[in-house]
């Protein structure tokens, strides 16, 4: 199975859970964007699925409805060479947290062999409700038969794992929830330009509630560290497969950020500090 890199920190041990071997193929350096001459050189008769996650974690990058037209027609390329669909999962999980208005296509709109997951604890802000779905396009082979299969397949290794009654009623009211998109996105225009005025290189998520920030020592985790002794906590880049990066939550509040982008400045004026 092909993934992304960097990828959500969950997958490799997800796909290793149920005997698979993952593939990591890098996004393109900068632009974060698919490397689809890579995916296509990286597809082999092996290949049974790929993961895209758009808007993508860590990054935040949006991919366009031209990246991922090219990406269906090199996937059905490859399934009519090897006589066996490979499949794409598309996890939406932040397709609701998009800054500036703008569109986030999901796969399932240009390649018929696509499952679309997608789960609330991101725009419910409630990590531990792990409540979601699994949606088919209409335009996939056998769909029916699948949608059964995966049923059954849940019921056999999971057990009834479905929200409770209570839960149940109440999914159609909040099904209509989100965060507050307008301060998530004036949360990540402060912190962005503060911290590009104290000297960080930050990137510009166009989705996601995280900021990818360069971290100014070689060693992320290092930098981690000595943040942390501030009272300041990330996640360094090492552990979603990106070193030398860290990626920092929007969702604290004002107050929280106001500290902690003192605490950043702080770090850079450390005596022992050797970034540049």
């Amino acid at each position: 199975m092909i993934i992304n890199l960097p990828p959500w920190l969950g997958y490799r041990g997800m796909i290793n859970a149920v005997g698979a071997t993952s593939v990591g193929v890098p996004v393109i350096d900068k632009t974060f964007d698919l490397d689809l001459e890579k995916i296509a050189n990286s597809l082999t008769e092996k290949t049974r699925a790929i993961v895209i996650n758009s808007p993508h974690n860590p990054t935040g990058k949006i991919f366009s409805e031209k990246t991922l037209e090219n990406l269906a027609k090199l996937l059905t390329e490859a399934s009519q060479r090897y006589g066996k669909p490979i499949y794409l999962i598309s996890d939406e999980t932040f397709s609701r947290v998009v800054f500036d208005n703008q569109n986030c296509p999901s796969p399932t709109q240009f390649y018929p062999f696509s499952f679309l997951v997608y789960g609330y604890s991101k725009t419910w802000m409630a990590p531990g409700q792990r409540i979601g779905y699994i949606a088919l396009p209409e335009t996939m082979p056998e769909r029916e038969q699948i949608r059964n299969l995966i049923s059954r397949l849940q019921t056999s290794f999971l057990g009834w794992c479905f929200p409770n009654l209570l839960m149940q009623y109440a999914l159609e009211d909040l099904e209509n929830l989100n965060l507050n998109i307008e301060k998530l996105q004036y949360k990540r225009h402060w912190m962005i330009q503060e911290l590009r005025n104290i000297g960080y290189e930050v990137n510009v998520p166009e989705g996601t509630f995280f900021l990818l920030v360069k971290s100014p020592l070689e060693d992320d985790c290092a930098f981690a560290e000595l943040l942390a002794n501030y009272g300041v906590f990330f996640l360094p880049g090492t552990p979603q497969e990106i070193p030398g990066y860290l990626r920092i939550s929007l969702t604290a509040n004002k107050d929280m950020i106001t500290q902690a982008l003192l605490k950043f400045q702080l770090a850079r004026e450390k005596p022992t500090f050797h970034g540049s």
